[in-house]
């Protein structure tokens, strides 16, 4: 999302940009593919919402600044409720296909492992860098890359779903449409199904880590087994609430629990559960996912699995342009930079490809206002946060300068509107600075 991104932004600018991606040559864990904004988690870029919600204010941040990301999103949309969720597969080859076909673009299919010592160079590799490359960001730290472990939630076929049990509803009836306002599918638990099942993901077989790994996980995708495991009414509170839902099977029973599928392609033939990262194996997620209501002979297109992520430890390794303090010819951008989800990086390459055309044309940018989304994020990964405790990050609205709504902090939507129309004017007068400066 990063590298493709920047590499858009800088050849926009009018300058020639080269893409080095190691696959399909390399592969990794979790992709599949060689295009080059290949999804592998989740299908969603969260909530849409441009006034109530921070990553939807990146979303429209992104818009104005011209982004590929956002634009092929928006071009590739499922119905969602309130989120963003696109059709991965040709979303990730619409963006291939936009940026090989760019004159200024040349895409080169080679693994780099080491750190270029001449040129400009943007290192955005993602959570999953090569051995040999994030061996040499360590190296030239002076210290061990930091790691955690991020999970993926399993994808099931959606005509192996009971629809006699299970039934479409986005939670609020969210959406303008019909189809946004069925965009979920959602099988009920009552109480005993849920106890039972949270005794199963209890007791399943799951990965275990290699002698010396410790299991650091980013809170925002936490496998569902360790959410069970800091309570029994955890995911009742978390991707498993029953509320904004009506059964029309049984509408005057309140489900105890209810899991949520949400469409991953266009067709509708893929169905993602929602909040189901795990790390259990592969035999004991069939046996546990068989005990949902409505997914009892379930077939699945993927199941879940995890793997390790590596971020650096940006505070202290980066300047306030997103440069290598000891290699300021190179940028770093992405969720190696300890931002976290889709929007997030790709923001983040945004961000990098305009600061590295500013640099080759002999001027500096003003710094993003940390009012805006972008600059929020920016200024967290370069400094705002503490070094010492420095953790993957989604954006979020405590990260942004606080305002004073009426009412206090109690009237949330008001104080949220207040963030938003701020962040809009402010990251509208730097776009303008920037294109004047041009």
């Amino acid at each position: 999302m990063a590298g493709s991104e920047a590499a858009w932004q800088i050849a926009q600018a009018g300058w020639p940009v080269t893409i080095y991606e190691m696959r399909p040559k390399v592969g990794t864990f979790a992709h599949r593919t060689g295009s080059l904004a290949e999804m592998v988690c989740s299908n969603s870029f969260r909530s849409d919402d441009d006034e109530q919600n921070a990553v939807g204010l990146l979303h429209w941040e992104m818009r104005a600044a011209g982004g590929l990301i956002m634009e092929m999103a928006d071009r590739h949309r499922l119905p969602a409720g309130g989120a963003l969720a696109v059709d991965r597969d040709p979303f990730a080859e619409a963006v291939t296909a936009r940026l090989r076909d760019h004159p200024l673009v040349t895409v080169v299919e080679e693994e780099i492992t080491a750190l270029p010592q001449n040129g400009r160079w943007i290192i955005a590799t993602g959570p999953l860098t090569g051995s040999g490359l994030a061996q040499a960001i360590a190296n030239a730290a002076g210290q061990e890359s930091l790691a955690f472990f991020d999970a993926i939630a399993p994808i099931v076929h959606a005509d192996t779903i009971d629809m006699g049990v299970a039934w479409r509803q986005s939670r609020y009836d969210k959406g303008e449409t019909e189809d946004e306002r069925t965009a979920y599918i959602n099988c009920p638990m009552d109480r005993e199904t849920y106890e039972s099942f949270i005794d199963a993901l209890l007791a399943a077989d799951k990965t275990e880590f290699k002698p010396g790994e410790t299991a650091g996980y980013f809170d925002g995708c936490l496998p569902i087994e360790v959410m069970a495991e800091r309570g029994r009414e955890t995911l009742r509170f978390g991707p498993m609430k029953p509320v904004g839902l009506t059964n029309p099977h049984a509408p005057d029973v309140k489900p105890h629990a209810v899991v949520q599928l949400r469409r991953d392609n266009k067709l509708g033939t893929l169905y993602n559960i929602v909040g189901f990262q795990t790390k259990m194996k592969y035999g004991a997620q069939k046996s546990v996912f068989a005990m949902i209501p409505g997914l009892h002979d379930a077939a699945f297109a993927r199941l879940g699995g995890i793997h390790r992520n590596t971020f650096i430890n940006a505070p202290t390794l980066l300047d306030n342009e997103m440069r290598l303090r000891t290699q300021p010819h190179i940028r770093f951008a992405g969720q190696i930079t300890g931002v976290e989800g889709y929007v997030e990086s790709a923001a983040m390459g945004l961000l990098a490809g305009r600061l590295a055309v500013a640099e080759a044309q002999g001027r500096m940018l003003a710094p993003v206002p940390d009012t805006t989304a972008m600059g929020a994020l920016v200024t967290h990964i370069t400094g705002g946060a503490d070094a010492k405790t420095f953790q993957p990050m989604n954006v979020n609205f405590g990260l942004f300068p606080p305002v004073e709504a009426r009412g206090g902090r109690r009237n949330r939507a008001a104080r949220y509107k207040l963030y938003t129309d701020r962040a809009k004017a402010d990251w509208t007068a730097w776009l303008g600075l920037r294109a004047a400066a041009e």
